[in-house]
């Protein structure tokens, strides 16, 4: 007894079995293709977003040395604005309670400082510490020349001081 086998279910089976196959190959291929999309997409995410804190650092970076380059310039005194290294000049004078005058600005030719002149008077004392504070001011000052000389008659008490000081921390 033989029974009769029909071939069409396990032609039919072997068809299914193989398009199965196929459409699972199919999906495995597609669903490596998105994964190496998305590594690729998480990558540039990444570098970006790398980047943009790179930025964000240099720029409070950039901040923080626009401050320290304000303070900085305050010790220079740039030829467009001589004024208020001048005015500095003259309040310095005024804490020590003397009398000081600038008679000269000149701009060195070979453009190394700045030579101003400045006559003074009031007391020995008051000039010694304006000299003292010229010495420890803001700028880099070099002393040419000072000449001082004691007043006479009525005004004993008195001096006078004509100093001569480059500005060495002059900027054209």
């Amino acid at each position: 007894m033989q029974k009769n086998f029909s071939k069409t279910p396990l032609f039919l089976s072997i068809l299914f079995f193989l398009f199965s196959c196929l459409i699972s190959v199919f999906f495995y291929r597609t669903i490596d293709s998105k994964s190496k999309d998305s590594q690729l997409k998480e990558e540039e995410w990444q570098n970006e977003t790398y980047r943009r804190d790179e930025i964000k650092m240099l720029d409070n970076s950039v901040k923080i040395m626009e401050k320290e380059r304000a303070q900085l310039e305050t010790h220079f005194a740039q030829s467009s604005n001589v004024v208020p290294f001048l005015d500095t000049i003259e309040g310095l004078a005024l804490k020590v309670g003397i009398e000081a005058k600038v008679t000269s600005v000149d701009i060195l030719t070979n453009h190394s400082g700045l030579v101003v002149g400045v006559k003074a008077s009031g007391t020995f004392n008051g000039l010694y510490k304006f000299l003292t504070l010229l010495e420890n001011s803001l700028y880099e000052l070099k002393l040419i020349g000072v000449n001082m000389r004691q007043g006479t008659g009525a005004t004993v008490l008195k001096w006078d001081a004509v100093f001569q000081i480059k500005l060495l921390s002059f900027v054209e």
